[in-house]
């Protein structure tokens, strides 16, 4: 168990004080209110516009005085979110315990102060020097005028964000070394897209490896009762025995999917093991940590594709060589959907041309057929490829989401928009399904280390499966994926997808396909057609292997 002990900045010294500051990250629910402090004095009207260099000044030394001192409430004072601020600030110096703080500040830049922080970590005998850099900003309080810090956990730490809190005790789980299949290490620095993912597998099986824990100065995310939550260690007072965690994950396939996902930011992949659903890969590219990979909520755009060329297949509505005319525009109750720019329309198309040119209105103009209701979809997409049926891979992950939708989303669902939600590690999934025929729950540890219970789901029909992978073999090399896919050899197939996104000039680009004994999916944000940006992403790791 996790013993806290509390850290403010008493004792701390108060350095060169350079004027400047700029707009914090996020303002917290009550926003720029400008509450806390001493009043103003007089019956002065309230200021407006943006705080002066000598506005800026003063409020930060008073800030960073304060806090240096050990005055949680006097520096929570001059923020715009006082109440909160003195509670993280508290927890500094009482859960932390940081003591003899130094803050000293950078050259500011418009409203944005840099600055950096010594201080000294103690517990229970134990002593260490801490030293990291971090920003503020000061606004304009909204209704006093007064110039104020704009409040926000990364102020305190850069490694802070809503609902974190750092603490010095002894861990809440041993250190582990997780290794992947073959018994390689795997650690943050080689691998430092894993970050999360080891986090997290250390708060949950670290007590499992059999290490024992030692004494950290540590960021505790989010709820600490919420075993999948996750710890990350900032500074080490005393050594725990790291107990080794064998993961599902491939060594060579994670370096090649972290070697991809860095050419876009914005970038996340997944590729998992067909034959048995462990997950071979993940990776991504973001500057706020997220593990989008395992846990985003997008729309997979004509991705999607598959699973509704599947319950076309299934529903008898449609096969490979029969018909999906694709005209220039198709209307579904009112909802008039088109191709991409450039599209030639085909009224002899069959469901392979047009899964392999990715023709929208070649489904929309099938969802009417008999046999098809407002919940076909989504019965195909939970009974044949298990999406929605609460996964449990090992770390916190999201379970797609395909509604049943009436009105225009029936239509749109099948084109991958509409109420469609999806992350790589489902899409990877729905292609390992769509090449085996098998639904096998992805997981990144052996289920046998905890028992837990993995979902179950029908899978596809044997000629379902041989259709679909007729679709995709064309698609990875004579269609959309075709650029992408160039060059990789054996059983190969492939979907893209673009996503249209509200508020966005640019769609997500997405891209999935299978080689081999690996499947993989990717998403690049803004990254347009699917076979520009997230396609060469999963040929990087498909050609990896496992």
């Amino acid at each position: 168990m996790r013993k806290g002990v509390k850290v403010t900045l008493v004792g701390g010294v108060f350095a060169v004080m350079v004027g400047g500051a700029g707009y914090g990250a996020y303002n917290l629910v009550n926003g720029v209110t400008g509450g806390g402090g001493s009043p103003a004095a007089g019956p002065a009207a309230v200021k407006t516009g943006p705080p002066t260099s000598g506005e800026i000044g003063a409020t930060t030394e008073k800030f960073f005085t304060a806090w240096a001192k050990g005055d949680a409430e006097e520096a929570a004072s001059y923020t715009n979110n006082a109440e909160v601020a003195s509670k993280i600030l508290t927890g500094y110096r009482e859960d932390a315990h940081l003591t003899k703080v130094k803050l000293t500040p950078g050259r500011a830049t418009g409203t944005i102060v840099p600055f950096s922080v010594r201080a000294t970590v103690s517990h229970k005998g134990k002593t260490k020097a801490l030293a990291y850099d971090s920003e503020l900003t000061v606004v304009r309080g909204e209704t006093t005028g007064r110039a104020l810090v704009d409040w926000d956990p990364s102020v305190v730490h850069p490694d802070l964000k809503r609902d974190d809190t750092l603490r010095t005790g002894e861990a809440a789980a041993p250190p582990i070394q997780a290794v992947d299949r073959h018994g390689t290490v795997l650690d943050k620095k080689d691998y430092p897209s894993l970050g999360p993912v080891l986090d997290q597998l250390r708060a949950k099986y670290g007590d499992k490896a059999g290490g024992t824990p030692g004494v950290e100065l540590y960021v505790q995310h989010g709820d600490a009762d919420d075993e999948a939550a996750g710890t990350e260690t900032l500074l080490t007072l005393a050594k725990g025995k790291a107990g080794q965690l064998r993961t599902t994950l491939s060594a060579p396939a994670q370096r090649a999917a972290e070697k991809a996902v860095a050419r876009h930011a914005n970038s996340s992949v997944v590729a998992v093991r067909p034959s048995s659903g462990e997950v071979l890969a993940v990776a991504n590219h973001r500057q706020d940590e997220f593990n989008a990979a395992f846990e985003g909520k997008m729309a997979p755009g004509s991705t999607m594709k598959i699973v509704s060329a599947a319950t076309l297949i299934d529903k008898g509505v449609a096969k490979a060589s029969g018909p999906a005319p694709c005209p220039d525009s198709a209307t579904w109750q009112s909802r008039t959907v088109s191709n991409l720019p450039g599209l030639a329309p085909d009224e002899n198309a069959t469901l392979a041309d047009s899964f392999a040119r990715s023709c929208n209105t070649a489904f929309v103009k099938l969802v009417d057929e008999e046999g098809m209701t407002d919940g076909t979809l989504s019965e195909e997409a939970q009974n044949r490829f298990g999406l929605g049926l609460d996964w449990k891979v090992g770390i916190r992950t999201v379970d797609g989401s395909v509604p049943a939708s009436g009105g225009g989303d029936r239509a749109m669902n099948m084109i991958g928009q509409g109420e469609v939600q999806m992350n790589p590690l489902n899409m990877a999934s729905v292609t390992a399904t769509a090449m085996t025929g098998a639904f096998r729950q992805p997981v990144i540890v052996a289920q046998g280390l905890d028992d837990r219970e993995l979902a179950q789901a029908d899978g596809l029909p044997a000629s379902t499966v041989q259709q679909l992978r007729q679709m995709m073999n064309r698609t990875a090399v004579s269609g959309t994926g075709a650029r992408a896919m160039a060059g990789l050899s054996g059983s190969i197939g492939a979907k893209t997808g673009s996503a249209e996104v509200d508020g966005q000039e640019t769609p997500n680009s997405w891209f999935t396909g299978y080689r081999g004994d690996v499947a993989a999916a990717a998403v690049a944000q803004e990254g347009g057609h699917g076979g520009d940006t997230a396609g060469p992403i999963v040929a990087a790791v498909l050609a990896a292997g496992s």
